[in-house]
């Protein structure tokens, strides 16, 4: 049976805003802001009254050229947070952002996370769809070029992501694993035009029939594009949130909670 959450996910009514709450020194835009109890409880209270519905916490960054931290690090700092976040908000819908299964494995058992995050694919941790498997939670499936076939680079970057997600969904339904969401990675292993025409056809990975959920939030697609930074780029980011909505995406993945949200209420009256 579908959880709460992913049924609501797979309804798009309306489509779901994922809060980002990076407790991390280090993330590319908003790294060392919430690393005390204190700064985690008062992000978490501004995204759910700005009508945020998941928060999604990370405890290691995986920027581009960022340092991976161990993995008791990443436990420490993903527990305390999750610990604060249920006693203060015992009934809000929580994921969380890691590749290591023992950190999945650990947040569904003793917080009752919702979503597992895996910007990896399952191929930073060979026993992360097994992990998935056994603890019954959804998974954010996400392209990602640690889990690619070795020669996927060769092929056109629809295909590749569209290839590696029939690939990667018969493994986990071969698992047992039915209530997947596909990210298709922006930002991982793809040049700024690749991650354009991505956008442009999100539309097709609706073929797969599974949620999509979007992360572009102030990445470098955007500041790039702008020739400006992660900080002047919450433009940017609405606008590609409105395009990824029209396409039908079913969940926003942002920094800015309020925005999204907005993005969402707009969208839906231009479509209705």
């Amino acid at each position: 049976m579908a959880s709460a959450l992913f049924q609501h996910i797979e309804s798009r009514t309306p489509p779901l805003v994922m809060g980002i709450l990076n407790v991390t020194p280090d993330s590319f835009y908003d790294g060392g802001r919430y690393i005390s109890e204190k700064q985690i409880l008062l992000r978490c209270e501004t995204m759910l009254r700005e009508g945020g519905r998941i928060i999604d916490v990370g405890g290691c960054s995986t920027r581009p050229g960022g340092e991976i931290v161990s993995e008791e690090i990443e436990n420490e700092r993903v527990m305390s947070a999750l610990r604060a976040i249920r006693r203060q908000f015992p009934e809000v819908w929580l994921s969380v952002d890691t590749f290591r299964a023992s950190v999945a494995r650990r947040a569904v058992s003793d917080f009752a996370v919702e979503l597992v995050n895996d910007i990896s694919g399952g191929g930073m941790d060979d026993r992360m769809f097994r992990t998935v498997a056994e603890t019954g939670v959804p998974y954010v499936l996400s392209h990602h070029p640690a889990a690619d076939l070795p020669d996927a680079a060769a092929l056109p970057v629809v295909e590749r992501v569209m290839a590696f997600f029939s690939r990667r969904l018969a493994a986990l339904h071969d698992l047992g694993v039915k209530q997947v969401c596909l990210d298709p990675g922006i930002g991982f292993g793809k040049t700024v035009e690749e991650n354009f025409t991505l956008l442009r056809h999100l539309h097709q990975f609706h073929a797969l029939s599974a949620p999509i959920l979007i992360g572009v939030s102030r990445k470098s697609l955007i500041f790039k594009t702008l020739k400006t930074t992660p900080d002047a780029s919450l433009a940017g980011t609405t606008a590609l949130h409105a395009l990824a909505l029209e396409q039908g995406v079913h969940v926003l993945r942002a920094h800015d909670v309020k925005e999204a949200v907005d993005c969402v209420q707009i969208v839906q009256k231009y479509l209705s």
